[in-house]
């Protein structure tokens, strides 16, 4: 045995000793939400919805970049959504709704992955349920992603909801499965996707080859009825020209998301 090694017993004592530091610090660090909250009051913005996505995905992909023995990503991401989470609830209203559509364990889970547990959450039955409740004051929709419903499609002529998540966050937690809506103005974070909408009768493949043309890398996510719903690599307006000119008479985009930290 390597006799300079530290016994189990000290191990514990630093884990103990490390347990009482990080409570003190996030104590202190949630105890700020409040010291926030008080500052958007003295400058007017304590009526708005506290959510700022590109903010956290900065703050997170931040952290990710900084040198770490044992933490993973996942764990990483894990801590720092129920922390960023927590002070959201603690400046104002907060809530989920939820449509998993044949999956909604699934979506429960990806929106607790992505939204931490202290937003309260409700499942509801259909989509309309989820975008309504996302125009409310501290809403948040987190919709399935499903070939048999074309609720995205909805948000074109909903202006005032934007896509702004795509869930999970990680690749290494599986596939694009659902995307969060709020009623909020999407910003780059720097390294994004774009969700854009289009009725093109041309197949998925003309549409990816139009785009390519004009420099823009597309990717088909799901097709429900006449409507394809892509995902754009990068930030782009929703006025932007070479949007403009890609097939389809009903087009837009509808929200912009951070990519996933770990690709």
């Amino acid at each position: 045995m390597d006799q300079d090694a530290p016994s189990l017993d000290e191990i514990r004592a630093r884990i103990d000793a490390i347990d009482a530091e990080m409570l003190r610090l996030v104590d202190e660090r949630a105890s700020l939400a409040t010291s926030v909250a008080a500052a958007k009051r003295a400058a007017g913005d304590g009526d708005k919805f506290a959510l700022r996505p590109a903010r956290e995905a900065q703050l997170v992909r931040r952290l990710l970049s900084l040198p770490r023995q044992g933490a993973g990503p996942a764990l990483t991401v894990r801590v720092w959504r129920e922390l960023i989470s927590d002070s959201l609830s603690k400046q104002g209203p907060f809530h989920l709704s939820v449509w998993g559509g044949a999956d909604p364990a699934r979506a429960v889970e990806l929106a607790r992955q992505r939204f931490g547990g202290a937003p309260p959450l409700r499942r509801v039955a259909k989509p309309e349920e989820a975008l309504a409740a996302a125009k409310t004051l501290g809403g948040v929709g987190v919709l399935a992603l499903t070939t048999d419903n074309a609720w995205w499609g909805r948000l074109l002529a909903e202006p005032s909801l934007s896509v702004f998540a795509a869930l999970p966050c990680l690749a290494a937690w599986g596939p694009m499965s659902a995307l969060a809506v709020a009623q909020l103005e999407t910003e780059p974070s720097g390294d994004d996707d774009t969700f854009w909408v289009t009725d093109a009768p041309e197949s998925a493949a003309k549409v990816e080859e139009a785009l390519a043309h004009d420099g823009v890398a597309a990717d088909l996510i799901v097709q429900t009825g006449g409507l394809k719903l892509f995902r754009l690599a990068g930030f782009f307006q929703r006025d932007d020209e070479r949007l403009a000119r890609a097939p389809g008479r009903l087009t837009g985009v509808i929200g912009a998301a951070a990519r996933p930290f770990d690709q």
